[in-house]
Formats: structure tokens, C-alpha cells, sequence
């Protein structure tokens, strides 16, 4: 059951659709609890709900997400859904393209930007900024930034990169974090990979929106914490570095207040 003080996100819908063509129930590796919350997928006793922002971003994301990506519990696409209102999720296939995603995409209110590294395209169509953002004699932007981000494992987020031929046509953002990743709950075989939650954080930082960025990499720590301290079966620590900055931030604008 949902959790109450929630409606299904984006990737909440995604993950229902998942399930109900599933010829078999989804068992999340390692088997470490048996109950979850349906809001934020880590174990009842280590729910993070009532933790939950939601920030008024001017950007929004796109996810695109692979086969069983939007079913583990692990997944840090869900948190993007959870701060950023204007988060979309659908699920990556090779064969066929969603309607509404080439919908979504064409949407003139949109300036799509796919993020990938750069270093796999010709250097022409890589951007280090973000286009049409607000500048001296243009206070206004012509359209908002909306992220294409590639959710699934390094080896997955390339074949969506090289199989989706609609992307083709918009700006590459290319990203040079100068952070090591934090994320700890899958391993990579890169050491310069971040999870999709960094990357969309230092997306919105890009794009201007500072305390967007903040709000959501605190609360990817938060979860973290949470995800690991049910794993050890720990208690959760409220008062963890992570906490105190994410309680911090939910009490400055232009926080909004609990998703709903």
C-alpha cells in the first residue's frame, strides 16, 4: 500500500505497469527483508517517507529506464521522481518507442539535452552549459532544460545511447564531476560513474537551480543511510549528517513541501 501522504510518480507507474506483465513476482537481490513500503521501497521499520521534498524546478527530467531498472529497490531514479515535479519515466526498449515520449520531446516548451559523456560523440554536438538559460539583454530562457538521463547499468545506458536513433537530433550534455561518486549500493567496474541521482543533481546545478541540487543529493544520502541501515539491521541515526542538511534545506524556499 501506498504510502498515504503520497500519489504514484512517475516511476511509481512505471514500476506498476513492470509488475503487472510480470509472469513472475519481482525478488530484489540479496533477499534481506520481506516487506517494503510501497513509497520508497526500503523496509517499513526504515521508511523515509515522512523525509520526503519536493522542490519547484524550472527543469525537468526524463528518464529512460531499462527493462527492470524502475524495480529495484536499490534505484535512484525514484528519488529524482520524488524531489523534481516535472520527472518523466519510461521504460527503454530497442524494438519499439513510447508515444508519449516522442510526444514529450517534441514539446516546444522543452529544450531537450541528453546526458552522456562526451567522449563517444563528435565533439560538435557536446555541450559543457546549458542553451537558452537567462542571460545579460534575455532575462528570460526561450524553453526549460529537460534531462534525458539513461537509467540502467554502464553497460545498459550505452546500448540506449547507441540504439535510440530519436535522440540524435538533440544536444549532448557532457558532465566532468570533480567528486567521487558516494553512491555505495551496486558495484561498477568505473571508478568515475555516478548514479543517476548525482547525475541529476549536478544537472540542476547547471541549469541554475542550486537548491534543487542540494535538496536532492542530501536526500540521496538519506537514503543510503536508510538502505544500508536496514540491510545490517541498524537503526536509522536522525541525526546523521545527511539529516540535519536535508532538514536544513526543507526549511528555505523554494522547497514546496511534501510530495503529493
Amino acid at each position: 500500500m501506498l504510502h498515504p501522504i503520497h500519489s504514484p510518480h512517475a516511476v511509481s507507474r512505471l514500476r506498476t505497469a513492470r509488475l503487472a506483465r510480470s509472469p513472475k513476482p519481482f525478488s530484489a537481490r540479496g533477499g534481506w527483508l520481506k516487506e517494503r513500503c510501497a513509497g520508497c521501497r526500503l523496509a517499513i521499520t526504515h521508511c523515509l517517507c515522512n523525509l520526503r521534498p519536493k522542490v519547484a524546478t524550472r527543469a525537468g527530467m526524463c528518464l529512460l529506464m531499462s527493462d527492470i531498472e524502475a524495480l529495484k529497490p536499490s534505484n535512484t531514479g525514484w528519488l529524482i521522481a520524488d524531489v523534481v515535479a516535472d520527472t518523466f519515466a519510461f521504460e527503454w526498449t530497442r524494438t519499439a518507442v513510447d508515444p508519449a515520449l516522442l510526444a514529450l520531446l517534441a514539446d516546444p516548451q522543452w529544450q531537450p539535452l541528453v546526458v552522456y559523456p562526451g567522449e563517444f560523440v563528435e565533439a560538435a554536438r557536446v555541450v559543457q552549459a546549458i542553451p537558452g538559460l537567462a542571460q545579460p539583454g534575455r532575462p528570460v530562457p526561450d524553453k526549460r532544460p529537460l534531462f534525458i538521463l539513461l537509467d540502467g547499468t554502464w553497460a545498459e545506458a550505452g546500448k540506449m545511447f547507441r540504439k535510440s536513433p530519436y535522440l540524435d537530433c538533440f544536444p549532448m550534455l557532457s558532465l566532468n564531476p570533480d567528486q567521487p561518486s558516494r553512491y555505495k549500493l551496486r558495484r561498477s567496474k568505473r571508478d568515475d560513474l555516478h548514479c543517476t541521482s548525482e547525475v541529476a543533481a549536478l544537472c540542476l546545478e547547471l541549469a541554475s537551480e542550486p537548491r534543487a541540487a542540494q535538496t536532492l543529493a542530501a536526500y540521496l544520502d538519506v537514503f543510503i543511510h536508510h538502505y544500508l541501515q536496514a540491510k545490517y539491521q541498524s537503526p536509522v541515526d536522525l541525526e546523521s549528517d545527511a539529516h540535519q542538511r536535508l532538514r536544513e534545506l526543507r526549511t528555505l524556499g523554494p522547497i514546496v513541501g511534501q510530495a503529493g
